[in-house]
């Protein structure tokens, strides 16, 4: 094999991002002034305190949303009109993820987004303080244990592990070898009646050319083990279906994972007056969501069967094409639902033979967006618009065959809203039960600190170490 014929790191991965970080045991000294380097220039962080342990952050600033369990303290901060999530960890670790999830983003995989790490603080004696990973809260999304806390459908484990399982075989077609795989470490949205997936810890990952099959194997496994040992915490803590069994949802994983990616990979081999199971594979595919970048093939040894193997570029297929129709962008399973309706629409109108860019104009204006603008103001920052309208939907269609007739959708809408909508609400004491869970497991030394010292008088510009912005 020739040197150009090797596997290359895609460009965009190489060119994510100006921080390197260094290996974790290196004893270089600590930046000596602050320095926040980041992908977005938000003016409002300078204004955060940066010279106080993140536990201690005054409440103000504090944004009131279910966390996950982590080993680190992190919180939900108000940033102007962002919320971030920031992660108190040490500068090595810091620097490492932020690198890997702007890797990550380019190559425009489902992770967090990165906003920013910051380095080099001190405490108003010079004492220093660990570095903060800031990312930008996924609008929508929840940890898994947030959504177990709601009257949720009785199959929400095997939902959330089918999302788990694309989610790790896009990673692992990309070259991210995670090496802590848990659903722990991921953030769901809803997506129509399934669930999308995001990373959102990736402190021990590292993205490579190609994964080894063991590599593979080895993420598989360890995501079995602890989504079985999760499963049975949600079930001490009564939380978990009792005819949920954890062995058998562990065990869907691994056969979840094995049949996608033996959809997305495997080499079919087709007689020469088969050609037409090409296009049937690459439909296959177009309906698991992903889209077919190139077809290599060529001719086996024995001259008579043809050997087929797909290029995989990425999951969206659906997503992309109804952007590209009305500029909504979704998840896959909502985009495939809108686009359902928007072709329904076509049939009811009598307007098949018309360009489909402008059918799609006149849906928006018709049928989406009177339905979307109904959404109580209460709950706007609870349900995406997307999935409002697929479940609304649903409600129409059980309304429907209820009454033997077709029920309109203004009434639809008015009916889910009263009867389903309040299933989407966590109050403040749920929230807050799920954060102190969440924090006992920190082992950050600083969730100790005494929050009874009043820095409120703080003001950025008496603070040299307040000077330095690196982008």
């Amino acid at each position: 094999m020739e040197l150009n014929d090797l596997p290359q790191m895609d460009p965009r991965a190489l060119k994510a991002t100006s921080v390197k970080a260094e290996d974790e045991h290196a004893s270089s000294a600590e930046p000596q002034a602050l320095k926040i380097t980041a992908a977005s220039s938000n003016p409002k962080m300078f204004t955060l305190p940066w010279h106080k342990p993140l536990a201690t952050w005054p409440e103000d600033l504090l944004a009131n949303l279910p966390r996950g369990i982590s080993r680190h303290v992190v919180r939900f901060v108000h940033v102007g009109d962002e919320v971030y999530a920031m992660k108190e960890i040490t500068r090595q670790v810091a620097e490492r993820e932020y690198e890997i999830l702007r890797r990550l983003q380019k190559l425009e995989l489902p992770t967090v987004t990165p906003i920013a790490v910051v380095t080099g603080r001190h405490d108003r004696n010079g004492e220093p303080l660990e570095a903060i990973l800031v990312t930008r809260h996924l609008k929508f999304s929840l940890p898994y244990r947030a959504l177990f806390a709601r009257n949720l459908q009785p199959d929400t484990a095997e939902r959330l592990i089918d999302a788990l399982a694309v989610l790790l075989v896009r990673l692992h077609l990309a070259g991210f070898y995670w090496g802590d795989v848990s659903l722990s470490n991921v953030l769901f949205l809803r997506d129509a009646d399934a669930f999308s997936a995001f990373l959102v810890d990736a402190e021990t990952g590292d993205l490579q050319v190609q994964l080894t099959d063991g590599q593979r194997e080895y993420d598989i496994d360890l995501a079995r083990t602890n989504i079985i040992g999760e499963l049975m915490d949600l079930a001490s803590g009564r939380l978990l279906p009792s005819d949920v069994d954890e062995i058998e949802v562990g065990n869907r994983l691994v056969d979840r994972y094995h049949s996608l990616w033996s959809t997305l990979t495997d080499t079919d081999k087709f007689g020469p007056d088969e050609m037409w199971k090409i296009e049937q594979r690459v439909n296959k595919l177009n309906d698991l969501g992903f889209d077919v970048d190139e077809l290599e093939m060529k001719t086996a040894e024995d001259g008579k069967r043809v050997l087929v193997r797909p290029r995989v570029v990425d999951a969206g297929y659906a997503s992309r094409k109804l952007l590209r129709l009305t500029g909504l962008d979704v998840q896959e399973n909502q985009a495939r639902r809108l686009l359902n309706d928007l072709d329904a629409y076509r049939a009811s109108t009598w307007r098949e033979g018309e360009e489909l860019e402008i059918v799609a104009t006149d849906w928006m204006r018709e049928v989406y967006e009177p339905t979307v603008r109904m959404i109580p103001r209460e709950y706007r920052s609870q349900i995406e618009p997307a999935q409002f309208f697929h479940e609304v939907l649903d409600h129409r269609w059980f309304l429907a065959e209820k009454a033997g007739h077709d029920v309109p959708m203004g009434e639809a809408v008015e009916s889910y809203i009263q009867s389903v909508l309040p299933n989407y609400k966590l109050d403040d004491k749920a929230v807050n039960e799920l954060n102190a869970e969440a924090d006992s497991g920190v082992v950050d030394d600083e969730a100790n600190y005494d929050k009874t010292v009043d820095d409120d008088d703080y003001n950025p510009d008496d603070d040299p170490d307040a000077a330095v912005w690196s982008h």
